[in-house]
């Protein structure tokens, strides 16, 4: 069973966030930031990820900490659904055009995360939403995931279509990315034999 659950709670933010691995796609997204619930749609969606967020988090002072954790126990999340990642594809990417923005996305679930962001967005805000948080969301679900995670626009004039296309094209690659090889179910995509 490819699922996980993650519970994380601090002085900042309350979190519950659920994932199965093997979904259909169905979302629940409840952080009390409305562009980042959509974002987190798309995440789910594409990715045919089944995921389930709550967040409780300290948006009077703004939504850094709401992104930012969730991203942490979203990456969490997919570290431990994968497990040991025996049978995983393990690679994906995945080129997304969504009208004037084009964003490419390559990942690994290395272990070793790292982030290379080449997304400049042309406005500050989506509405009340800070663009460099989308960053920050990726940063954590990086880094708590154990994925090498690119992310390059190619082309992109509205900010809101360059986020949602980013957060597609990481979808799509993850969704190649936690799939079952069926030529190599029974072993772990590495020739160190572990991830």
């Amino acid at each position: 069973m490819r699922r996980a659950e993650i519970r994380r709670t601090t002085a900042e933010t309350e979190i519950a966030v659920a994932i199965n691995l093997d979904g259909s796609g169905a979302y629940d997204m409840a952080t009390g930031v409305g562009f980042f619930d959509h974002m987190l749609d798309q995440l789910s969606r594409h990715s045919l990820i089944d995921m389930t967020v709550r967040c409780k988090g300290d948006l009077h002072i703004d939504d850094h900490h709401t992104v930012e954790d969730v991203g942490i126990a979203l990456g969490q999340a997919l570290a431990q659904a994968l497990g040991d990642k025996k049978g995983i594809r393990r690679y994906g990417e995945c080129t997304l055009p969504m009208d004037d923005a084009q964003v490419r996305c390559a990942l690994d679930l290395s272990a070793r995360p790292f982030l290379i962001w080449n997304v400049p967005f042309p406005t500050q805000k989506i509405g009340t939403f800070d663009t460099e948080l989308v960053r920050e969301f990726f940063q954590a679900f990086s880094t708590h995931g154990g994925i090498t995670l690119h992310i390059d626009m190619v082309h992109g004039v509205n900010s809101h279509h360059i986020a949602e296309a980013a957060f597609k094209a990481v979808a799509r690659a993850l969704r190649q990315a936690v799939e079952t090889d069926p030529r190599k179910a029974d072993a772990i995509p590495s020739t160190k034999g572990a991830l």
